[in-house]
This record gives structure tokens, C-alpha cells and sequence, in this order.
């Protein structure tokens, strides 16, 4: 053989063993691009814990290579077959006889036992009506001095309204109302109760008859303009048209929706003697159903009183 060609020979041979080495090189590269390291804590059933550098993804995989061993009664999350989680940690913990008991109570309820505590919970639209409850109002119209009586002017009277709700039922019982609208269907009447004081002239003894025949009956509240009159300012005639005799704190006159005989309430009157009690004996040319006169004892008083609005609880 030529020298060149062992020349030949062993340069090829020492190409070839380097390409075997960058080859080698390379493919250790690609391996460990492929294999990610990554931290990876491990917490003991003790509570102490540890930090491990890993490419494995199995559990078991990085406990192995951690020369870590469970005992008989340790468990370990994520499971021994899975792949660690985002969390990158470990947990060893004991097993608990709870879960055991548990698994057992489980597996002896049968199907018809699972069906049986098994309860349906409905929801349904239902629409009601519910009483308004009516108010007391008290009118403290007392001068604070002596004796005082308590009147009731109006009796109370509850309203009533409509009420849509939606209702969660478990078993025909109610877990839960929501009011979804309310529509009122009758306004409340107040019950009103007067406190004057207690007086014992003549005029209020038959104010006082005049109440009384009120009891029970609810009113009719308007608004009359008022004024005032008098024997001076009727010719010195006290003779009224339903044939009685005009009497201060008693008598008014009204228009023909009021025939005689009708009690009126008016607030405006109630500290007077009378407690505020009228009875219709009168009409008069002037005087329409939003007219009042009331009969006074003199021109001056009249004069005095002038013309006002006020309101006026009719009892017919």
C-alpha cells in the first residue's frame, strides 16, 4: 500500500470519529431541549417540605427519582399515575378511616334508597290578596284643662291589595317568597278618635245627642264654605224652616243634599260648647249643597266668625 493511501485512511477514520462525537453532542442537545426542568415542591405528611429540580412529569416518576417512598397509610395528590398540575407541588398526607367508613356507608345504600331521600324543588307564580291594615289617627282637640272624653268620628276600615309573588316549594313546604308587584285595590280608611274636653252645658248635652246618633256610621268628609247667622240678621225670626228653634252651637243651615235632621262634625269647633256637633234644622234662599250657616247668638259673633273653608264630616 502507498503512503498517501494510509495518508487517506486515517484522515477519514478521525472525520469519522468526530461526526460521532458532534452527532452524539447534538442528539444530548435535542434530548434535553425536549425535557424542561422544572421546580417541583414536595410537602410531607409531617408539614415539612422540600424542593426538588425535575423533567419528569409523572408523580411517581419524581418521587422515584427522589428516592421518596410512601408508607402503607400515606396518599399522595395529584395521584401516583398522574402528571404533576399548574401547582407544581406534591402533597403526602395519611389516609383517614373517615373516608374508608364513608366508601362502606356508600356502597351499602342501595338505589331505592338513593331514589327515595331524593326531593324536588318547584317554583311557581302565585297571586294573592292581602289585607291593608287601617290606621288609628287620634285628634287631641282638648284644652288640657279638666275632664276629656274620647269620641271615635270615623271607624277604621282595611284596604285591600293584590300581591304576585314567586314562591320556591321543596315538598309542598316554602323555602322562599320574592314579591315580584303589588297592586293596590282598595285605599285603607283611618280610624279617627277625637279627645275633647268634657263639658256639661246644654248645647254640648245635645252636641253629645247628636254624636251619639252617629255611632257606627261612617262619614262623608267635604269641604263647605261657611259663614254665620243670627236672629238680627233673619228679622228677629228664630224659627227655622224644618219648624224648631234656632239655637246657638246646634243649628246650621245647609243646602237641599242635607235635608233636616243631618249630623255634622266640624274639627274647626271642636273646644266650643258643643264639641264641635251640629244638627241640619234650616235652609235659606242663599244656601247651596257648598254653603253653611252656622246659627249664632249675636250679629257681632257672626261678624267675627266671617266666611271660612271648612272641613265637615256629614253623618245623613
Amino acid at each position: 500500500m502507498k503512503t498517501y493511501d494510509k495518508l487517506s485512511i486515517k484522515i477519514i477514520r478521525k472525520i469519522a470519529f468526530v461526526s460521532i462525537i458532534l452527532l452524539g453532542m447534538l442528539t444530548i442537545g435535542v434530548l434535553a431541549a425536549k425535557s424542561e426542568v422544572e421546580t417541583i415542591k414536595i410537602v410531607f405528611a409531617d408539614d415539612c417540605e422540600t424542593t426538588v429540580m425535575t423533567s419528569q412529569k409523572c408523580v411517581l416518576d419524581i418521587l422515584a427519582e427522589n428516592h421518596i417512598i410512601l408508607e402503607s397509610d400515606e396518599e399522595v395528590y395529584p395521584d401516583l399515575e398522574a402528571d404533576i398540575d399548574f401547582t407544581k407541588t406534591i402533597t403526602i398526607s395519611k389516609k383517614t378511616a373517615e373516608k374508608k367508613v364513608i366508601a362502606e356507608e356508600i356502597a351499602d345504600v342501595t338505589t331505592e334508597e338513593i331514589l327515595g331521600h331524593y326531593v324536588t324543588v318547584t317554583e311557581k307564580i302565585i297571586t294573592e290578596q292581602i289585607e291593608i291594615p287601617f290606621e288609628t289617627v287620634t285628634k287631641d282637640v282638648s284644652n288640657s284643662k279638666g275632664e276629656t272624653t274620647n269620641r271615635v268620628l270615623q271607624e277604621g276600615e282595611n284596604g285591600l291589595k293584590e300581591v304576585k309573588c314567586k314562591v320556591k316549594l321543596q315538598d309542598d313546604v316554602e323555602l322562599e317568597r320574592v314579591i315580584i308587584s303589588e297592586t293596590v285595590i282598595k285605599e285603607p280608611v283611618d280610624k279617627i278618635i277625637q279627645i275633647a274636653t268634657k263639658v256639661t252645658s246644654r248645647s254640648s248635652t245635645r252636641g253629645a245627642s247628636a254624636a251619639a246618633s252617629t255611632e257606627g256610621k261612617t262619614p262623608t268628609v267635604v269641604t263647605l264654605n261657611t259663614t254665620a247667622y243670627c236672629a238680627a240678621s233673619c228679622g228677629g225670626n228664630t224659627r227655622t224652616s224644618s219648624g224648631a228653634t234656632a239655637s246657638s252651637w246646634y243649628t246650621v243651615a245647609a243646602g237641599s243634599a242635607y235635608p233636616a235632621g243631618t249630623v255634622m262634625y266640624i274639627p274647626y269647633f271642636a273646644n266650643k260648647p258643643n264639641g264641635g256637633w251640629f244638627v241640619v234644622q234650616d235652609t235659606g234662599g242663599a244656601i247651596n249643597n257648598n254653603r253653611l250657616d252656622i246659627w249664632m247668638d249675636s250679629l257681632g259673633e257672626c261678624l267675627l266668625f266671617g266666611r271660612k273653608n271648612l272641613e265637615c264630616h256629614i253623618y245623613k
